[in-house]
């Protein structure tokens, strides 16, 4: 199994975004993870099209843009115009999750629903088919550096299995608490994808944390 490190920029020094992707670039990250935040769905708010523009021009790794907000579908075009070459929105917020799937790939982007840690794998058994990516979440949204809730694994499991049985190929991304400890657990319960903030950009050497985390995920994969 192909695993990719998608390190998030939320817990990056938002003033100098261009350096802190410069040295995840140098450290071999896969894509990154932009978190966007409203104040209204999460408790914090963050960036909007203009930064994930910004972001574009200074990276060629792929801008894996995480919709925290409470109406996804009035943005949607306007973070793939952007630059956005993921967009992965909320099962909690969207009663018509299937249209606005359908919405994303045919902007030509890649499209994915993320579920929080209370929120059943089986909300996203409807919806399998038009899925490139699920975005677990292993911490409650919001704010960076928080803990990786153990219970996330066996939701992991679950995900995996859900998709097998319903013939669906896409894949498991997880985000939150996720560092160099347990990425080797993640990935062996069925993840293929790991964001990770606080363990890539709290540790003074992003390049070598991003480095780190690669030798973790593969001594599983």
């Amino acid at each position: 199994m192909s695993v990719r490190i998608a390190p998030s920029i939320l817990s990056a020094d938002f003033a100098r975004l261009a350096d802190a992707i410069a040295h995840i670039e140098a450290g071999g990250a896969d894509l990154v993870h932009v978190d966007v935040m409203d104040g209204h769905f999460v408790p914090n708010i963050t960036i909007g099209p203009p930064v994930v523009a910004a972001l574009k021009r200074v990276t060629k790794l792929p801008l894996d843009v995480h919709l925290m907000i409470t109406d996804p579908d009035r943005y949607l075009e306007a973070f793939v115009q952007a630059g956005a070459s993921m967009l992965t929105v909320h099962a909690e917020v969207l009663p018509h999750l299937h249209r606005t799937l359908t919405q994303i790939r045919s902007l030509g982007v890649k499209a994915g629903v993320a579920i929080n840690p209370s929120t059943p794998v089986s909300a996203i058994s409807d919806v399998t088919a038009q899925m490139d990516h699920l975005l677990v979440m292993s911490v409650n949204p919001g704010f960076g550096g928080q803990t990786f809730i153990p219970h996330s694994l066996a939701k992991i499991t679950a995900a995996r299995e859900l998709l097998a049985a319903n013939g669906s190929q896409a894949v498991i991304e997880v985000d939150g608490g996720v560092d160099c400890e347990n990425a080797k657990s993640i990935i062996r319960a069925g993840a293929s994808i790991l964001v990770a903030g606080a363990s890539i950009f709290g540790t003074g050497d992003a390049t070598e944390a991003t480095r780190a985390l690669r030798r973790a995920a593969g001594a599983a994969a």
